[in-house]
């Protein structure tokens, strides 16, 4: 069994002080994706960069205090690339990808663009240069999970008060239709193939404004989207919602039987 884990943490040092770290530990999982590190490589300690003895990898982004992404695992990668090879993205530390055997594991943090139009006009531009880049993950035949931060709400059971944001982003229309159109080029939502209907349990990021957290007015948008294989292997979903460590909740998957992938 593998036990993978994706949390967005607004900020790796925030998030320690929460205790992440130590829940973590108690978690064993194989592998923990996170996102929004908010850290350069000068920020990072001893305890970040390989806590409890896991191993880490880090895209970090050239503005300080912004984004940033990591991989923890239990094993040396084969192979890590950091970047999916776009100037502008890779810059904002997005995306890091590490390999064992023949299963890929990748942690990526999709732009939000709800500070202004101009971050949306960049977020339409990743979504168009990120589209190809899956369908060449896909094509390589390797087992891949890509974990993260998507910012995109993709259906109405996505989000407690969906009808009030259909004009904003993480639920704009192209949005929804670009993520769709991930999902028809053969990956799967994991955590929706495993719970078709629920709605209320299902919201991983909560705003801080108002009383959203208290009232449970989330949105679903941080997922595993894996390729089908890998998908059929996913027994268990949770989102831990008991102790706080961000915005966003970490969302745990295990897949049974999927530590064979990492064999080659």
């Amino acid at each position: 069994m593998l036990k993978i884990i994706s949390a967005n943490l607004n900020g790796i040092r925030s998030a320690s002080k929460k205790g992440f770290f130590e829940w973590m530990d108690k978690q064993q999982a194989d592998f923990v994706c996170m996102q929004e590190l908010k850290a350069q490589a000068a920020d990072m300690t001893s305890d970040f960069l390989a806590p409890h003895g896991l191993k880490g990898n880090f895209h970090y982004a050239e503005k300080k205090g912004y984004s940033g992404v990591g991989v923890y695992s239990r094993h040396e990668p084969d192979a890590v690339q950091v970047g999916f090879g776009c100037t502008e993205f890779d810059a904002e530390g997005r995306y890091v990808q590490c390999d064992f055997g023949k299963l890929s594991v990748i942690s990526v943090y999709c732009p939000s663009g709800s500070s202004s139009e101009e971050r949306q006009q960049a977020k339409f531009r990743f979504m168009e240069v990120f589209l190809p880049h899956l369908l060449e993950l896909r094509a390589k035949g390797r087992e891949v999970v890509l974990c993260g931060d998507w910012n995109i709400a993709h259906k109405e059971i996505d989000l407690k008060n969906w009808k009030s944001n259909q004009k904003n982003s993480g639920f704009l229309p192209e949005e929804r239709a670009w993520l769709t159109s991930v999902l028809d080029a053969g990956w799967v939502d994991v955590y929706r193939r495993l719970h078709p209907e629920t709605t209320a349990e299902a919201y991983t990021w909560w705003s801080n404004r108002g009383q959203a957290w208290a009232n449970n007015v989330g949105w679903r948008i941080d997922y595993h989207v894996s390729t089908p294989e890998l998908a059929s292997h996913a027994s268990a979903a949770a989102i831990y919602k008991d102790e706080r460590f961000s915005d966003h909740a970490p969302l745990t998957i295990h897949y049974d039987g999927a530590s064979r992938f990492m064999k080659g």
